[in-house]
């Protein structure tokens, strides 16, 4: 006789709980990661083993490590909560209710934000009124879909995994120094320079310095992790920069810096810019608006950056 039992109800919201401890075989790191306490951790797997009848982990001291049936569990559920959050982020895209408004979620670094996209989202409003845009800073590559951003500006070559990318621009590496400090320079030999206050790595100055003609060893005064730090000390006096030319742009162009010299350091892996982004975001409104703006606008700053490359003096 053939006797068809149901399963048990299972309690859904224990099921991303089972997957972090499955994967990290540790409860105080599937803790940290899903910002649970190890009790309240602990709690959510006991209940989903007593709600199926069987144990899913042997427990060994401190660690925790699936048996069989856990084993087959998690693969069952894993791609399950994938193809969810895929359908939460495709819900939300088809989600633009009449009167709402959509709201663009993007991570950029500080000083790619600072010294070039705010100073130009005024303009990006008033096109697109109804399309905000929540921006987010970080050194950090981030996660985004597991942030919940909908795209990135990041530098480098790629690609990266899991993401598409369209490149939007390369920026190279200039000398820049405060107009004080470019009037006492004016007429002298770049290679006098390295006697100068430098400010950034002392990879990229004695790259450059071999790029002049004069291969040396350099102890930069100061390295900053932050390119918009080091230009804003730079317009302060406090030495010479190899700066990043499309941050510097408006400082350059208002005359608050001044490129030193025409030779610019350029290096593929780094120099460009690109709008990452996760596949299912490709063809979103707000995303292409916002890339066909966001290109609109760097092409206008190479345009600009034509005028301010002329050395000094």
């Amino acid at each position: 006789m053939l006797i068809l039992t149901s399963m048990p109800r299972i309690p859904l919201q224990t099921l991303p709980t089972f997957c972090a401890v499955a994967k990290l075989s540790n409860l105080r790191a599937a803790g940290e990661q899903l910002h649970l306490t190890h009790s309240a951790l602990s709690q959510q797997i006991r209940l989903l083993e007593e709600q199926l009848g069987f144990l899913l982990f042997d427990r060994r001291g401190r660690r925790v490590v699936l048996n069989a049936a856990g084993a087959a569990l998690l693969q069952a559920v894993e791609p399950a909560l994938a193809q969810i959050d895929e359908g939460m982020r495709a819900a939300a895209l088809a989600s633009t209710g009449t009167g709402t408004e959509q709201r663009l979620r993007i991570t950029v670094s500080p000083s790619f934000a600072q010294h070039w996209l705010m100073p130009r989202m005024a303009h990006w409003r008033a096109l697109h009124p109804g399309m905000a845009v929540e921006l987010h800073t970080s050194q950090q590559a981030m996660d985004l879909p597991r942030e919940g951003f909908h795209a990135a500006v990041r530098q480098g070559k790629g690609p990266w995994r899991g993401l598409e990318g369209s490149r939007l621009i390369d920026s190279q590496q200039v000398v820049v120094a405060s107009p004080a400090m470019a009037q006492r320079l004016a007429g002298s030999d770049p290679a006098s320079w390295v006697h100068e206050p430098l400010l950034g790595t002392s990879e990229c100055w004695e790259a450059w310095f071999a790029l002049a003609g004069h291969p040396c060893r350099i102890q930069p005064v100061a390295v900053f992790n932050d390119m918009g730090l080091m230009l804003q000390a730079t317009e302060q006096g406090l030495g010479i920069a190899l700066g990043r030319e499309l941050v510097a742009a408006d400082a350059l162009r208002a005359g608050r810096l001044v490129q030193l010299s025409p030779l610019a350091l350029a290096t593929e892996a780094y120099d460009a810019y690109w709008l990452v982004y996760p596949p299912e975001y490709r063809d979103w409104p707000p995303l292409l608006a916002f890339q066909e703006w966001l290109q609109s606008e760097l092409q206008i700053a190479a345009n600009l950056l034509q005028q301010s490359r002329a050395p000094a003096g």
